[in-house]
């Protein structure tokens, strides 16, 4: 399954932006006119540049064998596919209170245009991506009607495009197999590239994790990763693994 799994997500990558328009599959927010209900288990198999691809599919070779050989393929798959979904469903939630504070604070600028107000919602929220040297002169004619109706068009743009980045990538999935592996392998021992000694699992989970929690509630102006969708991948890992270790204890009555 772990084979199956590589195999599919190598070609789909391959084949995205070539013969399939990546829209219909990557998971845009509920309310985008973009949105199917079928991009919430399609967005996993999605990537957005080789780099992307590799890390995820780097871990699910290295982590995925083991557990798939501990609970069988089909148990496997279900775990890969519902921790993918799972992640999706709390991203897609923490996502929605974020634009609903974007959409207000660009509400209230396009209420009340100052060009303080400007550079602040830009800097905030388009970092970079914005002309800084249009921000200086809207700060020396902050009368101009010119100026003040291009500002209100940046805000609206920033807002639409924030509305539409999609997610897409097997991150959520693959965290909730770095769980499982630290909850049912907690002490077995891992050599990482960038660490002279071994760590156990359940430390490397545990730390992981930590800085998820840490990045996705200090969200640095730029940040493109998904940092709540790995959380609930995680999260629903470990709920999944508990409901199953009690199942299967309970079939030995």
């Amino acid at each position: 399954m772990v084979r199956n799994l590589l195999i599919i997500n190598v070609v789909v990558f391959i084949l995205q932006d070539n013969l399939f328009d990546s829209r219909q599959f990557a998971l845009y927010h509920f309310g985008s006119e973009y949105f199917r209900p079928v991009q919430l288990f399609t967005h996993m198999f999605m990537h957005g540049n080789w780099a992307h691809l590799f890390s995820n599919m780097f871990s699910l070779f290295i982590f995925g064998p083991l557990l798939e050989r501990f609970w069988g393929p089909q148990r496997f798959l279900a775990f890969y596919l519902i921790t993918g979904l799972g992640a999706s469903l709390l991203y897609s939630g923490v996502r929605a209170y974020e634009l609903n504070q974007i959409g207000s604070e660009a509400t209230q600028y396009i209420e009340s245009p100052t060009p303080m107000g400007f550079y602040t919602y830009m800097e905030e929220h388009y970092p970079g991506g914005f002309d800084k040297r249009f921000a200086i002169e809207y700060q020396r004619n902050p009368d101009s009607e010119a100026y003040i109706e291009e500002s209100k068009k940046a805000v609206r743009y920033v807002y639409d495009r924030a509305f539409n980045t999609p997610l897409l990538g097997a991150s959520g999935a693959v965290f909730g197999i770095l769980m499982a592996f630290g909850m049912l392998f907690p002490n077995l021992e891992l050599f990482l590239l960038f660490l002279p000694i071994p760590i156990k699992a359940k430390y490397f989970v545990l730390f992981y994790g930590a800085y998820e929690l840490y990045a996705g509630f200090n969200r640095v102006p730029g940040d493109n990763v998904a940092h709540f969708a790995h959380l609930g991948g995680m999260l629903f890992a470990y709920i999944l693994v508990k409901m199953w270790q009690k199942n299967d204890y309970q079939d030995y009555y």
